[in-house]
């Protein structure tokens, strides 16, 4: 497969139509980021890369990062998480209190704002120093050993997540919540501002498409059977109120954030990133998707 052809006329293709859509500008950093920035970078399983637009510039990667934090907390506990979580799409939006109190304070999902905050309160429980913890975890599976957090973007992230603070504390008025609603909300912030590239992104999620992949200490990431319980969270759940949309016109599991990044995997052929920050009604990027579904149906690569 000639995937650089490919992604080079699917890229252009799309540069030079509309984009649609608006910033999330609801945290305040986001909103000073180039809205016409486009970038694409893909890694296979045998390492073949390759990249177009500003593919090396750092964003923020905002919920693609719960796919992340998941993992960790999967690898940690295995099956007992599932007692606190759902796995069924929420069919509303990522910060719906609604689907929340529908539930009695169990999210829908781990991929929802409040299904990464109960993550975030398993991890605290079970790891001695989570923010560090965590971060070496990505490091290790990504190798790139300088990863942080960005306290810009965290703390614009806080400096606006009422909703997100009520999210927390309404899960801790159900007892889904283990900890005090204001470690878990730090954490939560902190994770989702870390920053990545579509190149680190494309290579970091590797684990999720190579049967075989190991970190850069050789270790395996997760079993078989988790990873793919994970791309099929991630293929009905990915994308909130747009996961069918996603699924129907791309066909890949896949991870999007309000930073304008989308991450999908091919298992057991690539890993893709894309960025673009102007995001659609639903709060993906517009270009991002429609990128990602004429690149699949010209490289014919859907899973189905």
């Amino acid at each position: 497969m000639n995937y650089k052809e490919i992604i080079e006329e699917v890229y252009q293709k799309i540069k030079s139509g509309d984009n649609k859509g608006k910033l999330a500008t609801y945290i305040p950093e986001l909103a000073k980021v180039n809205p016409n920035t486009f970038a694409v970078h893909l890694t296979t399983i045998d390492k073949q890369e390759y990249g177009i637009g500003e593919y090396e510039h750092k964003f923020s990667i905002q919920s693609i990062a719960k796919v992340l934090s998941l993992s960790l907390a999967f690898k940690i506990i295995g099956e007992k998480l599932w007692e606190r979580l759902g796995v069924e799409p929420s069919g509303s939006s990522f910060d719906s209190l609604a689907v929340l109190e529908l539930n009695n304070g169990i999210p829908r999902n781990p991929l929802v704002n409040a299904g990464a905050m109960v993550i975030c309160d398993v991890l605290i429980t079970h790891l001695t120093n989570p923010k560090e913890e965590f971060l070496e975890f990505i490091r290790d599976i990504s190798g790139i050993h300088d990863l942080n957090y960005s306290a810009v973007i965290a703390n614009s992230e806080k400096s606006a997540g009422y909703r997100n603070i009520a999210l927390c504390n309404f899960i801790k008025s159900y007892g889904n919540i283990l900890n005090s609603p204001e470690e878990v909300l730090d954490f939560y912030f902190s994770i989702c501002s870390l920053e990545m590239s579509c190149r680190e992104l494309s290579k970091t999620f590797l684990y999720l498409a190579n049967d075989d992949f190991r970190t850069a200490s050789n270790k395996k990431v997760l079993t078989m059977s988790q990873a793919k319980r994970i791309n099929a969270i991630m293929q009905t759940c990915g994308f909130y109120n747009e996961s069918g949309e996603f699924a129907f016109k791309v066909g890949l599991p896949g991870k999007s954030g309000v930073g304008g990044g989308i991450m999908a995997v091919h298992p057991n052929n690539y890993c893709i990133a894309v960025w673009s920050p102007k995001l659609n009604e639903k709060g993906n990027s517009y270009r991002g998707m429609k990128f990602l579904e004429l690149f699949t149906t010209k490289t014919e690569s859907s899973i189905f």
